[in-house]
């Protein structure tokens, strides 16, 4: 079977909240939008932003509530990058969680979540390359 993710859909509560988050704050373009749902064209995936009751009734689900323990993660070209990503995200309506600073195991990172609490990585690794279309190749 292949390696890959398809689509990766975060469920939030405020759409146009999170909307200001990633476009303001990451910078990013969708590429699909209606009242329940915003897509975004990745790096070779497709993240999704749906509105949280929405996603459990197509799922066919209770609500869980509460926020899963899983980071996603945003790889930056250099360490200095950091620290000013996570401040404009936390400017237009993120939750800093962690100032970036060196993890014993290298490079540089810190975290921020979006409004909904879906936490994010930002990160720099030097042995990480990102390519100039955005992907992420593993210890290189």
């Amino acid at each position: 079977m292949q390696q890959q993710v398809s689509v990766i859909t975060l469920g939030v509560g405020d759409l146009g909240r999170s909307r200001r988050f990633y476009t303001e704050g990451f910078g990013w373009t969708p590429v699909f939008e209606n009242e329940e749902i915003i897509f975004y064209q990745m790096n070779g995936f497709v993240l999704g932003t749906w509105l949280a009751d929405k996603l459990d009734d197509d799922m066919q689900r209770q609500s869980m509530g509460g926020t899963a323990s899983l980071a996603l993660a945003h790889n930056v070209s250099d360490e200095s990058e950091v620290q000013p990503l996570i401040d404009q995200l936390v400017a237009v309506g993120g939750t800093l969680l962690r100032r970036g600073d060196a993890p014993p195991h290298g490079g540089f990172r810190g975290y921020v979540s979006d409004p909904d609490g879906n936490s994010w990585e930002i990160a720099w690794n030097p042995a990480w390359m990102i390519d100039p279309k955005g992907y992420v190749t593993f210890g290189v």
